[in-house]
């Protein structure tokens, strides 16, 4: 059996700006895989160019072992896209969406009717089908959105932020639904800024960065491989660059600690690897102390998917959409969607 999808030595690029440099990845039938990474890493390009919206510049995509580049019509019968913004026609009901989304798949009229009611009734829609779309909450429109993407029954559903803005409520309710469509055999492609969303919901992860996979794995897989315990030190609310450089010079020294991080986009917090003890904490507090450098906040944990991009680049997935947000172009985002 084929993969649901796979893509080789993606490329795409827009202008000046490469967009993805280079990505590999593959999705098994009955598997969520996640994609990761901050604005502007390459994500949402990559989708784009799997649902056939965008053209890449080289590399090779197929779905269900069809290739997208050579038979866009046959590959988008076998995807559901759901975007991260999408913006229904307010005046028609949900049912009339659904119809019209039937309509432009050519599905025959006596298979669409049941479809849209299963769909209604899978997504616990009833109460809102026959209500303007415009009247639903955000969780509603996105399980509207959902219903569509999968009204022809496609074999891959790929999502663009599915729970972004969403309550927690109906986060959890997508949550639910995701899972019960792995179970039937889907296979799902979603990206997230949630952490805990993927780290939830995703069998594998590839974490993107600056158009390129940096990691590729289960989620226990890319923890494991980052190793030891994390601890986050901030020695003042306000911590000056020589107290924590004094910290980290000192810290680094005990032999539990594998590493330190000066964390200067967060107030120059510190960023410790540890090997897993009971005393750590305390040992490091009591360092400091008598350097005469007071603790403002620590915590420990265990490695998280953060953690994981953290190693692999120096900044956690915070500082990368921070930098992103500042460095962005709006004139030139809003022209690459465009495209």
């Amino acid at each position: 059996m084929p993969a649901a999808v796979s893509i080789e030595k993606l490329q795409k690029r827009f202008g000046n700006v490469e967009a993805v440099k280079d990505v590999s990845l593959q999705v098994q039938p009955g598997e969520i895989f996640g994609l990761l990474g901050p604005n502007g890493a390459g994500k949402t390009t990559t989708l784009r160019c799997l649902c056939t919206l965008s053209t890449p510049d080289s590399g090779s995509i197929e779905v269900s072992g069809i290739s997208v580049l050579d038979n866009p019509k046959l590959a988008r019968q076998r995807l559901g896209y759901v975007a991260q913004q999408v913006a229904p026609d307010k005046v028609l009901t949900g049912r009339e969406l659904l119809q019209l989304q039937a309509a432009l798949y050519h599905l025959p009229k006596s298979f669409a009717g049941d479809r849209i009611s299963k769909m209604i009734s899978l997504l616990g829609l009833e109460a809102w089908a026959d209500k303007r779309s415009g009247t639903y909450s955000g969780g509603i429109l996105k399980r509207l959105d959902l219903a569509m993407g999968l009204l022809h029954q496609p074999d891959v559903l790929v999502l663009d932020e599915p729970t972004v803005g969403l309550d927690i409520e109906s986060r959890s309710a997508i949550w639910d639904f995701l899972r019960q469509l792995k179970a039937s055999g889907t296979a799902v492609l979603l990206t997230s800024h949630y952490l805990e969303e993927v780290d939830a919901l995703a069998d594998r992860v590839a974490i993107i960065d600056n158009g390129t996979v940096i990691a590729a794995g289960t989620p226990s897989e890319l923890k494991d491989r980052v190793g030891g315990d994390r601890v986050t030190l901030r020695i003042r609310e306000f911590t000056s660059v020589e107290e924590a450089n004094q910290a980290s010079v000192m810290l680094a020294q005990f032999p539990f600690v594998q590493e330190v991080i000066v964390n200067s986009a967060q107030g120059n917090s510190l960023n410790l690897v540890v090997t897993p003890q009971s005393d750590a904490l305390l040992t490091i507090q009591q360092a400091l102390k008598e350097a005469g450098l007071p603790t403002f906040g620590i915590s420990q944990s265990r490695p998280s998917l953060d953690d994981v991009y953290l190693a692999a680049t120096g900044k956690t997935l915070t500082d990368a959409e921070l930098a992103a947000a500042g460095s962005r172009d709006p004139k030139a985002e809003r022209k690459q969607n465009m495209r």
